[in-house]
């Protein structure tokens, strides 16, 4: 019976699949590897003897079947089995060659074919496949033109692992069980129970029992023994330039520094990075000698001088010919080997000019730099450099000048040379030489201002027209230089001493190329200031002397000479520019003026200075009065009063008469000055001046009710006047009428609507009477009005707000006033009140560069040097106040004005003012 699980059941001993339909393992020459191996030759033949026996066969014909399968089933190509019995001879060798030698032609045969197809197809695959390190290779050259800021500023590289969308959501997804021990281990974290005990360690106990314990004695010795290894790297690294000399470091100047040397702790900190980066430069591209170069610089800065060493010498084995890398190479080596270096470099750039004076300065006596120096020469005669050196070592003067005539004869283009040689002739010598150099270099100016300035040494610069005949030269070899490169030459004669021949540079040159038509007069005016902003004062003097011969009758040009001299210049070149200006326009009395001003220490000549101008200008009342501030300021009254009498018959004026009565009223005559003052308005009854003089003059005599009505009939005759109405205003404020002095600020308003001290006149009237709120809401109705005025927003700022808005109003307040010299003074304060010194010593400076005429700011700026100030400061400040002379401010004409300050100086002004502040 036959089983139907047979497919279940286990094969049978050794059976081997297919055996049966002839099948064995067999191994061909095509095949890669050996075949399956088969089943062995006594296997075989035991399936076939079994295979035999269940067939029926058997005897001689199992034999013969035996055979036959083994012919049947043996190798054709193993030559083995069918050759087994033969003999290999020299023939069958000679065959198997002349078939290898066939085999080889036939392969070489298309050899070049096939290997230049397939160097064609591997380009092919590395163009449109490159690797990585071909991508970067450009990159990676462009890493030598890095500064050191562009590698300190590398960032970093970011983890940029779990940032995707998929893997923040697979995390948010994922739960696992946490134990009940960890819960209670992060509930316990952080609480710990710290001591420390007398010998600087401190014991930290957690809940679960166990103990640390820190030694601060030990952290502070490791924290001083890495500040002190950073220190001796430093100190390493700090003396390299001077090989072989020791260095230095100082200890209290190192935590002061470290502010200047963050970015180069930023570099070292990614030391490493760079390093792999340039040695990948250098790899990719070793003949490229910045890569060398900065390979080592940063081995230098990593204190491994070694190191750095090692690669600038490599890279001067691949880099014979780059004078740079060798340059590099001396500097970070020591003398000894720096001259080792240096000759080697040379014998491969003997050409180079910087190393052979290199060369040069490592050498320590005279002698061998002389030696350097000439066998340079005698491979470079043409380096204009070589010989300069080799004359500044030459200590005899003779055998410079020697030096320099072959330097000039090997080499005639060098204006140096020829000018050095110039400088060490003799006069007579030098001229020669520098003909000689015109005749080669006939397009130098440089040429013709040395002989200039040769004839200024030998006394002859004002005879001999060396600059007049140096622009007819260059005119015809059409070499003229720019008008502005004329005005440099110049000053730079003037650093140099050479005052005639800037002056005589300026004369010929500062004309040529302009015509009539050209606005010659302010481009003249504006190259002078430019010139005297430079301090190059000899320079601006020269361009307004030829300004001023173009055209002699301009009154601006004269202005600002007479203003060069007064700040720059003497009292002698003043007083000459001013007879320069009065010669040249009479009838400008401000220039008379100013000349009587400057003589007034002598008193005659300021006497004969007016006469003359009286003659020129006989009813011209600045003169008049100029003369009787003369008499009066130096006690002749008479003289003075006499004056003003014949002043006031033949230069009726209203200042002649505001003058008369300004001066009784200084003598204390307020019965004449009152007299004086009523015969005036008959004459000038729209002069409001006058009318206040006739209030002030009533209050002085203390008599109101007659000021009372003088100031009521000033406004009625003349309502555009603020300070009449202020003045109207305050006396009733005296008189305890609050009531009508609101009354005559709410007429003047009337009158004058937008006037912004008006409007800060009623505010501090409201708020000196306590009216805070409605002081207020003055300020808010005025600033509606008036919304970039200084003077409310500073009388809001200081006076009807809390402190703690004083800044916030102040910022609002710069932003809708621009430029306005009493807000400026007000921040001033404001800083000053704060204890923040230096900020509000700068805004008194901007207060005054804008306006130097309000005497409020130099009288606030004086008071807060009183304090806070050096005596030399205030010095400064009040010279600068004299000399810029204020006229205007609130509390500076209030001071000014009173007949007891009549005659006092800028200076004493200054200080009056300054002790009438508030607080």
């Amino acid at each position: 019976m036959s089983r139907r699980d047979f497919l279940s059941m286990p094969a049978p001993e050794n059976y081997v699949a297919g055996l049966g339909r002839g099948a064995t393992g067999f191994t061909t020459r095509s095949d890669l590897g050996p075949a399956r191996e088969g089943p062995s030759e006594d296997q075989i033949k035991a399936a076939v003897a079994k295979r035999t026996a269940q067939l029926g066969l058997g005897g001689d014909n199992a034999k013969d079947d035996d055979n036959d399968d083994a012919a049947r089933y043996q190798d054709p190509d193993n030559e083995v089995g069918l050759f087994a019995g033969g003999f290999y001879d020299k023939e069958d060798e000679e065959a198997d060659k002349i078939w290898e030698d066939i085999d080889e032609k036939m392969a070489s045969r298309r050899r070049k074919q096939r290997e230049a197809r397939e160097k064609a197809e591997r380009e092919e695959y590395e163009r449109q496949n490159p690797k990585i390190q071909q991508q970067f290779a450009g990159l990676k050259r462009k890493l030598a033109e890095l500064t050191d800021d562009d590698w300190a500023n590398i960032p970093e590289a970011k983890d940029a692992t779990g940032k995707t969308k998929r893997a923040r959501q697979a995390r948010m997804e994922r739960f696992y069980a946490v134990p009940d021990s960890v819960l209670a281990a992060a509930r316990d974290q952080g609480q710990f129970g710290t001591t420390v005990a007398d010998d600087g360690t401190a014991t930290s106990a957690t809940p679960g029992g166990t103990e640390t314990t820190t030694d601060f004695a030990k952290i502070g010795a490791a924290r001083d023994k890495v500040l002190k290894a950073r220190l001796e790297q430093t100190s390493q690294t700090s003396g390299l330039a001077t090989a072989g000399s020791a260095t230095s470091l100082d200890p209290r100047g190192y935590l002061t520094s470290l502010a200047s040397t963050q970015g180069a702790e930023q570099s070292i900190g990614d030391i490493e990075q760079f390093r792999k980066m340039l040695k990948s430069a250098v790899d990719s591209n070793p003949k490229q000698a910045s890569s060398w170069m900065a390979a080592a610089r940063l081995e230098m800065t990593a204190g491994k001088p070694g190191a750095a060493r090692k690669l600038i010498a490599a890279g001067c084995q691949h880099c014979p010919k780059n004078e740079d890398i060798w340059l590099e190479n001396i500097n970070i080596n020591d003398t000894h080997n720096a001259k080792i270096i240096a000759a080697e470099a040379i014998r491969n750039n003997p050409k180079s000019v910087k190393l052979w004076v290199a060369a040069m300065k490592l050498e320590n006596d005279q002698r061998s730099r002389k030696k350097v120096i000439r066998k340079a020469l005698d491979h470079n005669p043409q380096s204009e450099a070589l010989w300069i050196h080799a004359v500044n070592l030459e200590e005899d003067v003779e055998d410079a000048r020697i030096l320099l005539a072959k330097a000039t004869e090997l080499i005639p283009e060098s204006l140096d040379l020829w000018l050095r040689l110039a400088h060490l002739e003799t006069p007579e010598n030098a001229r020669k030489v520098l003909n000689k150099a015109v005749k080669k270099l006939p397009n130098s100016h440089e040429l013709w201002i040395a002989a200039a300035r040769l004839e200024e040494q030998l006394g002859e610069g004002a005879r001999r027209p060396v600059m007049k005949n140096a622009v007819k030269f260059l005119v015809k070899q059409n070499a003229m230089p720019k008008r502005e490169e004329w005005i440099a030459e110049a000053e730079k004669c003037e650093d140099e001493g050479a005052v005639i021949t800037c002056s005589n540079i300026i004369e010929e040159t500062l004309g040529w190329g302009l015509d009539e038509d050209d606005d010659r007069k302010e481009l003249w005016m504006e190259d002078a200031k430019a010139s005297i902003s430079r301090e190059k004062y000899a320079t601006g003097r020269a361009i307004y002397a030829y300004a001023l011969r173009v055209f002699p009758n301009s009154k601006s040009l004269y202005l600002a000479a007479v203003d060069l001299e007064r700040e720059h210049g003497n009292k002698e070149d003043l007083w000459n520019a001013l007879e320069k200006a009065v010669e040249a326009c009479p009838h400008q009395e401000t220039f008379w003026l100013m000349l009587a001003r400057e003589k007034a220490g002598e008193i005659n000549e300021a006497r004969r200075v007016l006469a003359r101008a009286f003659k020129q200008n006989p009813d011209n009342e600045d003169i008049w009065l100029a003369a009787v501030k003369l008499e009066a300021d130096n006690g002749f009254i008479d003289q003075a009063r006499d004056l003003l009498k014949t002043a006031r018959q033949n230069a009726p004026t209203d200042r002649v008469w505001m003058r008369s009565v300004a001066f009784e009223r200084q003598l204390g005559n307020s019965e004449a000055a009152l007299d004086l003052v009523i015969d005036a308005l008959r004459l000038f009854p729209n002069a409001p001046k006058l009318w206040m003089m006739k209030g002030q003059i009533y209050e002085d005599m203390d008599q109101p009710a007659q000021a009372r009505e003088a100031y009521g009939a000033g406004v009625r005759a003349v309502p555009s006047s603020v300070p009449l109405w202020l003045l109207y205003s305050r006396l009733e404020e005296r008189l305890n009428n609050v009531v009508k002095a609101r009354s005559v600020l709410d007429r003047a308003r009337q009158a004058i609507p937008k006037s912004a001290e008006l409007w800060t006149e009623l505010i501090r009237l409201e708020r000196r009477a306590g009216n805070i709120t409605q002081a207020k809401t003055l300020m808010a109705t005025a600033l509606q009005q008036m919304p970039k005025s200084g003077l409310l927003w500073a009388e809001r700022i200081l006076h009807l707000e809390q402190r703690t808005q004083r800044k916030s109003l102040l910022a609002e307040a710069m932003k809708k006033v621009e430029n306005d010299p009493v807000l400026m003074v007000t921040a001033a304060y404001i800083l000053w009140k704060e204890r923040k010194l230096e900020q509000a010593d700068k805004w008194f400076e901007r207060a005054l560069k804008l306006d130097t005429d309000h005497g409020d700011t130099w009288a606030w700026y004086y008071k807060f040097l009183l304090q806070h100030g050096t005596e030399e400061k205030r010095a400064g400040l009040v010279s600068r106040c004299v000399l810029a002379e204020p006229r205007h401010g609130e509390y500076w004409q209030r001071v000014a004005k009173m007949p007891k300050n009549a005659g006092k100086g800028t200076g004493e002004m200054l200080k009056l003012v300054a002790a009438s502040l508030p607080e």
